[in-house]
């Protein structure tokens, strides 16, 4: 069995406060993403479209590791129009597009995590996650030393990203 090993992840997971003991509400980093026009570069935003949005992960499993994320703030799959669904769809297209346009990975994996029990970091508001793959891409590093190497800052990659989706949309 292979093994995508992520520590550093458990990181992005401790930053957040257990809901139950939690009274304040904290702004949904999701949403402030999606309404931030003219902060993308500082959101990680790389493509916007019309009821979704794509962006960077910023605790990657892998660089270039993408979230398509709906406007909408809900937790569920079925609280989405089948608009909605459909334009996320087609966001994946043009996510996958846009990675093998810079980084020709050798796969991906594609998933939706629904409730904090599937691994959802953040349960209430649904998004796929596009993490691009190649042979080997786990390196002993990140297990002995809680290390992950990454070759580009977020900074750089939103903007190589950036370019990518107006290059390739111009193409189509």
């Amino acid at each position: 069995m292979d093994i995508l090993w992520a520590p550093w992840r458990s990181k992005y997971i401790q930053s957040f406060k257990d809901e139950e003991q939690n009274t304040h509400q904290k702004v949904c980093f999701l949403c402030e993403a999606g309404i931030s026009i003219g902060k993308e570069r500082e959101l990680l935003v790389v493509e916007r479209l019309d009821k979704c949005f794509i962006m960077l992960n910023k605790f990657p499993y892998n660089g270039g590791h993408l979230m398509i994320v709906p406007y909408k703030h809900v937790p569920n799959l079925e609280d989405l129009t089948s608009e909605e669904l459909l334009e996320m769809m087609e966001a994946l297209k043009l996510a996958i597009k846009a990675i093998n346009y810079i980084s020709s990975p050798h796969g991906f994996n594609i998933g939706i995590n629904l409730g904090r029990v599937a691994g959802a970091g953040v349960p209430d508001h649904i998004h796929i996650h596009v993490v691009p793959r190649w042979n080997g891409d786990t390196s002993f590093i990140s297990i002995i030393s809680d290390t992950k190497v990454v070759s580009q800052s977020l900074d750089e990659t939103q903007q190589v990203f950036s370019e990518a989706f107006k290059k390739i949309k111009s193409s189509i």
